[in-house]
């Protein structure tokens, strides 16, 4: 049991630690290429903060065999980015966090809605073969199509807010050249952590007693999600409101993705035919938290409960609290 917890933690570590460091040179990448701050959080530092996801769930189901893991994994880092607004509300102390950031982001939250509800049909539509294309699921094509549908409307709405802005220089003394060598060896690190991490959650559960879909969702999920911490934590320290708020939604739109990446490399049929339905309950609970999340960027409200956070933050805990308590009642 110690040799399991000690391999998770190790593998949660190196992943926090290098997912950070990667935050920051694919930050000094976006920059020297001439790139938005609202764009770097959504699309940038989203993607490269979902590279545990992705090594992960690979792992998971190309070379560990345990589906639930993949699959848990990114529904349950879905619901951990979205339990990081209340963080957020809570940390920034100046006035409410929905009242600061920009209503932009509404836009990543609908599409993230959109894709986490053809995950869950995936899930419960059944392993019939008029849901499937080929060895994957009709979920997974859909996937593709609505997330580059994603991409291009966010890249339009931003080109169109920031036409003329000045993107202004916060690492001058650090090279394009530099930043690349830096940014793939972090990547490499995470990635390397993302491989070896299926199968310390697979001891872990067989040590604990727990399920692999429990696992997945929780622990796997708040261990790869370290990196998406790290940098909206440190973004709402400089004032960045919504570099924070657009890593957050980004990192959901592409942990979706990664579902689909999943889906193709894994050879025994459509992947969500082939693991617990239970995952639905945190697919749903991603859209819960979602939607409260649109309607406080779209409400403002300017209250706080007891002078800490918002009614949308409480919200937003209780969601992640009874996803996880559930799921750890049911033991799946």
């Amino acid at each position: 049991m110690l040799a399991a917890w000690f391999l998770f933690l190790a593998c949660a570590g190196v992943t926090a630690f290098a997912g950070y460091r990667l935050v920051r040179y694919g930050d000094i990448i976006a920059e020297k290429t001439g790139l938005s701050a609202t764009w770097i959080g959504l699309m940038l530092v989203a993607s490269v903060t979902s590279l545990p996801e992705l090594s992960t769930g690979l792992a998971s189901v190309t070379v560990a065999h345990v589906p639930d893991i993949a699959v848990g994994d990114v529904l349950g880092s879905c619901v951990f980015n979205l339990a990081l607004i209340a963080l957020l509300d809570f940390l920034h102390r100046e006035a409410p966090l929905y009242r600061k950031a920009s209503t932009g982001h509404i836009l990543a939250g609908g599409f993230s809605v959109i894709l986490i509800g053809l995950v869950v049909f995936g899930l419960l539509s059944g392993d019939a073969a008029a849901f499937r294309v080929g060895q994957v699921g009709i979920s997974t094509p859909a996937i593709v199509v609505i997330y580059l549908v994603a991409v291009r409307a966010a890249f339009v709405q931003e080109k169109r807010l920031t036409a003329g802005g000045v993107l202004d220089l916060r690492y001058p003394d650090i090279t394009l050249q530099l930043a690349i060598i830096r940014y793939g060896v972090a990547a490499i690190f995470v990635v390397g952590a993302g491989i070896a991490m299926p199968f310390a959650a697979e001891d872990l559960s067989l040590a604990m007693g727990w399920s692999q879909s429990f696992v997945g969702t929780l622990l796997v999920a708040a261990a790869t999600s370290l990196p998406e911490a790290a940098a909206t934590i440190g973004a709402v320290r400089l004032g960045a409101i919504d570099l924070a708020i657009g890593n957050l939604f980004g990192s959901n739109l592409f942990n979706i993705l990664v579902i689909a990446i999943d889906d193709v490399a894994y050879l025994k049929g459509p992947l969500l035919t082939n693991v617990s339905q239970a995952h639905a309950l945190s697919g749903v609970s991603a859209m819960i938290m979602t939607g409260a999340a649109i309607v406080g960027l779209h409400y403002r409200p300017e209250t706080r409960l007891f002078k800490t956070a918002g009614w949308i933050s409480l919200a937003l805990v209780l969601t992640y609290v009874l996803n996880s308590l559930v799921l750890y009642l049911r033991g799946i």
